[in-house]
């Protein structure tokens, strides 16, 4: 089964030395796509707390939907934590548009083994 994929690719300036292209899909079996970026700040737990950002996976415009999501934290007190998960549904705003709240654990870590709690919305 072959779903047509559209969008566009182009190469970076050569500065983060595990990428060299960026992969950007725009529309999916003749659906558009989009991404939010999300960040936060996690819970405080065994002395420290973490910081975090990224990008959802894409998901259809138009209809309702949530992202998938993935990233690790910063490096803090010696160690980092992987947060995933998906989004809730898409919240419509007044003026137009959307976003997603998500919440989660980070997974366990760090000399004493911990986790986290994170929280927050997606941008628009």
């Amino acid at each position: 089964m072959e779903i047509p994929v559209t969008g566009f690719m182009y190469h970076s300036d050569d500065s983060d030395p595990m990428h060299s292209h960026h992969l950007y899909i725009t529309s999916w079996d003749g659906r558009p796509v989009h991404v939010h970026e999300f960040k936060g700040v996690t819970s405080y737990d065994v002395g420290h707390r973490h910081r975090y950002a990224g990008t959802t996976e894409p998901a259809p415009s138009g209809v309702q939907h949530t992202h998938k999501y993935f990233t690790f934290t910063s490096f803090d007190d010696g160690h980092k934590h992987q947060i995933r998960g998906v989004t809730g549904p898409a919240i419509p705003l007044p003026s137009g548009g959307h976003y997603h709240e998500f919440s989660g654990v980070t997974n366990v870590d760090g000399d004493t083994p911990h986790r986290h709690g994170y929280s927050g919305r997606t941008s628009l």
